[in-house]
């Protein structure tokens, strides 16, 4: 059995600064969006929300500018702030399966956080949208990591606390784990119905 996890809002407590790199563009950009977008753009990476606020919401700057005002946004929170979700640490200690990360996040912010918060070394493959030039919201990205690793995707745990990447996930396979973020409360409900379990707290699995 491995085990893989999405890193924001699932082992990080970095979902607030996540999204308010992305609203804070938006509002910038004088656009309007819905109330649910950051949940929408969590699973696309930071080139495809570029894409999509682009394409589908009509901001007016280029994919350069926009990755650029996200990393100026968001990265020394990465770098020096964001910590890791009570317990999260002493589980990936606690466990002898393999483990891996699957994130939208990019290296340049996400690498720098998990070696400041000591588990970069839990992990055998850390992989991002951009690694494998796919999202979140599509199943082959699933298939992709259970090829690479040389297992069926029944034989791979997801953690996340997004629902699409669940529902996603586990129409490709895999076993999910529905993790609690109080970002996206109003999901929970059915994020907890659609994953094959659901925990408030990394806690509960110690």
């Amino acid at each position: 059995m491995i085990l893989l996890f999405d890193f924001d809002g699932t082992l990080a407590d970095s979902m607030e600064a996540w999204g308010e790199k992305m609203l804070h563009i938006l509002k910038k950009a004088k656009v309007s969006y819905p109330d649910d977008i950051v949940t929408t753009l969590a699973t696309l990476g930071d080139h495809g929300s570029a894409v999509y606020m682009q394409e589908v919401l009509g901001v007016p700057y280029s994919e350069e500018t926009l990755l650029s005002m996200m990393d100026v946004y968001a990265l020394p929170r990465y770098r020096d702030e964001i910590l890791l979700k009570s317990g999260a640490a002493e589980f990936l200690r606690s466990r002898s399966e393999e483990k891996c990360v699957l994130t939208a996040s990019p290296h340049k912010m996400l690498d720098p956080c998990l070696t400041r918060n000591g588990i970069m070394g839990e992990f055998t493959h850390v992989w991002t949208c951009e690694d494998l030039g796919k999202v979140k919201s599509d199943p082959e990205i699933y298939r992709d990591v259970a090829a690479r690793l040389g297992v069926a995707p029944a034989e791979i745990v997801f953690f996340d606390d997004n629902l699409t990447a669940i529902q996603t996930a586990k129409s490709a396979g895999l076993q999910t784990v529905a993790v609690y973020e109080k970002s996206g409360a109003v999901f929970w409900e059915s994020l907890s119905a659609t994953a094959d379990r659901a925990i408030k707290t990394w806690e509960e699995l110690l």
